[in-house]
């Protein structure tokens, strides 16, 4: 398999901590360059079920820069399955640099209309291949949500009160949450702006019995998915400078902001202890002019 799990570490953020709380991240980002943090936790089920029952396609959706496209074009290559990814809104020249190192993987492209895109069903119904097997984005359903699961598995998590992920379809924040100790809190920022709905989708990814107790906060997505104003490239900046973290404009930059805020606002009781999930996908800091982040 592609993935180094031993790869994966628990790194202490001082800068993001104070007397009170204690604040580290589990390095994601660590296992692979490409199919990274929760990429391939996410996909590891879907491609099993995928081989097994013999499809030689395997078609999701995303958008142009969509980590998780570039994910499942490189895991379905590995796979030695073809892939195709349905991309929200027209083709434009030049390609980002999500699309196009997708399409060098392997990955036939297909652009639909946003409207479109926001009826994936159907798509699916119009395609009578039985040899394709259909992946939501993001890796939406249950299948990703078991995978998302086992991220907590992957180092000593029990001992943490609050684990804080961002959050855009929502699969790993369930996944989290049905792995997690019923004493420890799940939080999850959104990436999104105005996508009240996503308490509802996490919901249905998790079964009835009782789970931990999560909240979504919806007031760091700075505008919406991707934008990346002026003061959140400075903090990605300032972070690598404190902590040597890399982080992205999508997800994890945002997510850490909030994790600052939060600990500085004095929103965590004394005695906390937070696990911060970084759930890699730095390729989409390649839409950013050269030199403007100091990591790469």
């Amino acid at each position: 398999m592609y993935a180094k799990l031993q790869n994966i570490r628990v790194q202490p953020l001082p800068h993001f901590s104070d007397e009170q709380v204690q604040t580290d991240i589990l390095r994601l980002d660590l296992l692979h360059p490409i199919v990274s943090g929760n990429k391939w936790f996410k996909l590891k089920y879907y491609l099993g079920e995928a081989r097994r029952a013999g499809h030689h396609t395997i078609a999701t959706f995303g958008g142009a820069y969509s980590n998780h496209i570039v994910a499942t074009a490189y895991a379905a290559k590995e796979a030695g399955i073809q892939s195709c990814g349905y991309i929200r809104g027209e083709l434009t020249h030049p390609l980002s640099p999500t699309l196009r190192q997708s399409r060098e993987l392997g990955m036939e492209l297909k652009f639909v209309t946003r409207e479109q895109f926001r009826d994936p069903d159907t798509i699916i119904r119009a395609n009578t291949d039985p040899g394709v097997y259909w992946v939501r984005e993001g890796g939406y359903g249950l299948l990703g949500a078991k995978g998302a699961g086992d991220i907590l598995s992957s180092a000593n998590t029990q001992t943490y009160t609050h684990i804080i992920c961002a959050v855009g379809t929502g699969t790993m924040l369930a996944g989290l949450i049905r792995s997690a100790g019923k004493q420890q809190q799940l939080i999850g920022i959104s990436v999104l702006k105005n996508h009240l709905g996503l308490e509802q989708e996490v919901k249905s990814l998790l079964p009835n019995s009782q789970q931990a107790p999560f909240t979504i906060l919806h007031n760091y997505h700075f505008g919406g998915y991707a934008k990346h104003p002026a003061e959140l490239i400075r903090f990605m900046c300032e972070t690598w400078e404190a902590e040597q973290l890399p982080t992205d404009i999508v997800y994890t930059s945002k997510l850490l902001y909030a994790v600052k805020e939060l600990v500085s606002n004095q929103y965590f009781p004394a005695g906390s202890r937070l696990l911060v999930i970084h759930s890699g996908g730095l390729q989409g800091n390649n839409s950013l002019p050269s030199g403007i982040l100091p990591f790469s």
